[in-house]
């Protein structure tokens, strides 16, 4: 294994660092394609593939055989066709403004969800005299993007609304794949069975990552993992096969004594109840920490890993530092200039977002731009 470096100035002058290991994703991929064979596994790489880097992420995936790609914007889509020049790249936010044409020349194909995209896709394919490939996104219970049940029922009735439109795939989304109890999966799965019937011959897809756990039923003809093909974890109770591929760490500036009474960080919010040693690290609200993290007297916190051991975060989060209790470490285990773990193994990104009060997701796409990205990949 190699460690390729993508770095404005060396490693001794980074204040933090992202480590991306390309091979774990690949090997995340393959497990989750080898769990819902048949269907096919495609890769979700919006969001600069969640935060970690589309450029690098794409191209592992797509030597490694993977032969679709959803992104949201037509921007993404540029760098997606460069990267995956074979793949399907469907485009999740439909036709953004004038993206249309950009979407043809590129060979993309918009994920439509709503009457006036269908309408505007089919007037393109019928000026250009050819069919244009489409997905259809059906609403069944999330209501956020997707074709309602009226207007699915509609194209069906009048297939002339699609003329010159050539379905690629009929997708839904599901609102709660990360709870397996919660029946609104079932309640959507008989929706999305319903309405996509009403397109015969059409592949089909409702799962993402959560979803593709919730069993054989959910998988139809292809899946849409994204945050798991980054080791992500939202739903505890059904895990799945994939490990962590992603870790941050940050410099530590400085270490120093504060005695009882004193406050540490911005308003004063948290105080030492005994002679303690605070260290100052070099991550902030900047850098993606949630400002949330903080921890007043008497909550808990986010935490840091240092020489392997769990240090909590007290006082405010500030735009390009944290502070960190480290009285309990052991001697020496704090110095300057070492680097403390923001997401490890030991500390993942759900834990890091429990702390904060928000999710994995999150964590993982506010990663500021300030760290050294370093990129683990198999390459000789």
């Amino acid at each position: 294994m190699t460690v390729n470096m993508r770095m404005p100035e060396s490693l001794a002058s980074a204040t933090g660092t992202i480590t991306v290991d390309l091979a774990q994703i690949v090997t995340n991929w393959r497990a989750l394609a080898n769990k819902v064979a048949p269907a096919q596994c495609a890769a979700v790489v919006k969001a600069d593939a969640y935060g970690l880097g589309a450029e690098r992420v794409i191209a592992a995936l797509a030597r490694a055989g993977c032969s679709a790609f959803f992104i949201a914007t037509p921007d993404e889509a540029e760098l997606a066709r460069k990267l995956a020049p074979q793949a399907c790249i469907f485009a999740l936010d439909g036709l953004v403004g004038n993206s249309a044409a950009a979407f043809d020349r590129l060979s993309v194909t918009p994920v439509l969800s709503t009457l006036d995209d269908v309408v505007a896709w089919s007037a393109l394919s019928r000026s250009r005299g050819a069919k244009l490939p489409a997905a259809l996104h059906i609403d069944t219970g999330l209501n956020r993007l997707g074709l309602p049940v009226r207007d699915v029922r509609r194209l069906a009735a009048e297939p002339t609304m699609m003329a010159g439109v050539e379905l690629k795939l009929v997708m839904s989304h599901l609102a709660s794949a990360d709870n397996p109890r919660d029946p609104k999966n079932r309640d959507q799965l008989l929706a999305f069975e319903t309405l996509s019937a009403l397109f015969p011959g059409v592949p089909r897809s409702l799962a993402a990552s959560d979803g593709l756990m919730l069993g054989a039923a959910y998988h139809f003809d292809l899946v849409r993992p994204g945050y798991a093909l980054y080791g992500g974890q939202a739903s505890q109770s059904s895990p799945a096969p994939v490990k962590p591929a992603v870790t941050v760490a940050a410099r530590i500036l400085a270490v120093a004594d504060v005695v009882p009474g004193e406050t540490v960080g911005y308003s004063a919010t948290w105080r030492a109840r005994r002679p303690s040693r605070i260290a100052t690290i070099a991550a902030g609200y900047a850098d993606g920490i949630p400002r949330s993290a903080s921890a007043p007297d008497g909550r808990p916190g986010g935490h840091v890993l240092i020489s392997g051991h769990l240090a909590p975060i007290v006082g405010r989060v500030s735009m390009d530092l944290i502070t960190v209790d480290v009285t309990d470490l052991p001697e020496g285990a704090a110095m300057p200039g070492e680097f403390a773990k923001l997401v490890a193994e030991g500390l993942t990104i759900e834990d890091a977002g429990f702390a904060a009060g928000t999710i994995g997701y999150e964590i993982l796409t506010r990663l500021g731009h300030r760290f050294t990205r370093l990129y683990l990949d198999d390459t000789p």
